[in-house]
C-alpha cells in the first residue's frame, strides 16, 4: 500500500533538518505542494511559532558556513536571497567588514599560497578571483599590495 505523500509541515520540517531556511525560503520550495495557499502560510505560521524558522538562526548559520570563504558583499547577497529582514542583514555585514582584510588574506593564502614577485597580470587575475568571492575593493588592494610588498596586509 503506498504511503500518502508527506504534509507541508512534515516537508518543511525534513527540510529544516539539514540546515536553516528562512520563512520565504520554505515558502518558495513548498510552495508547488500546497493544495491551498492558505494551508502552507498556516502549516509555517505554526512552526515560525514552534521555534523551527527563526531568522537570527539563518543569518548566524549563513555567516558561520560562509564567512570563512567569501567576503560581505557575497553574505550580503545570499541573505537577501533569503528574504530576509534588511536591517538584520545590514548589522551581519557590518559585523563581517571589521575582519575583511584579514578574512581576504586568509582565502588568498589558501588558493595562491606565499607571497612572490607577480607579474601585473597574475596580480589581476589575483583581484578577480578576490572580487569574485566578494571581498571589498579595498580590502582587495590591501592584501594583493601586501603579497608584492611583503608586509603583513592587516597593518595600516
Amino acid at each position: 500500500m503506498p504511503q500518502p505523500p508527506p504534509s507541508l509541515k512534515g516537508r518543511a520540517l525534513r527540510l529544516l533538518s539539514g540546515r536553516e531556511h528562512s520563512r520565504a525560503e520554505l515558502e518558495r520550495k513548498l510552495k508547488a505542494h500546497a493544495p491551498e495557499p492558505g494551508l502552507l502560510a498556516g502549516a509555517l505560521d505554526e512552526l515560525q511559532a514552534k521555534g523551527f524558522i527563526d531568522e537570527k538562526r539563518v543569518i548566524e548559520s549563513v555567516l558561520h558556513r560562509r564567512s570563512d570563504k567569501l567576503g560581505a558583499a557575497r553574505i550580503r547577497q545570499e541573505l537577501q536571497r533569503k528574504g530576509l529582514d534588511p536591517d538584520a542583514v545590514a548589522n551581519a555585514v557590518a559585523t563581517l567588514q571589521v575582519s575583511e582584510v584579514e578574512r581576504a588574506h586568509a582565502v588568498w593564502r589558501k588558493k595562491f599560497g606565499a607571497a612572490a614577485a607577480i607579474s601585473a597580470s597574475e596580480r589581476g587575475r589575483q583581484m578577480r578571483f578576490l572580487a569574485s568571492r566578494g571581498f571589498s575593493s579595498d580590502a582587495i588592494r590591501r592584501v594583493v599590495a601586501a603579497t608584492v610588498d611583503d608586509q603583513d596586509p592587516v597593518q595600516d
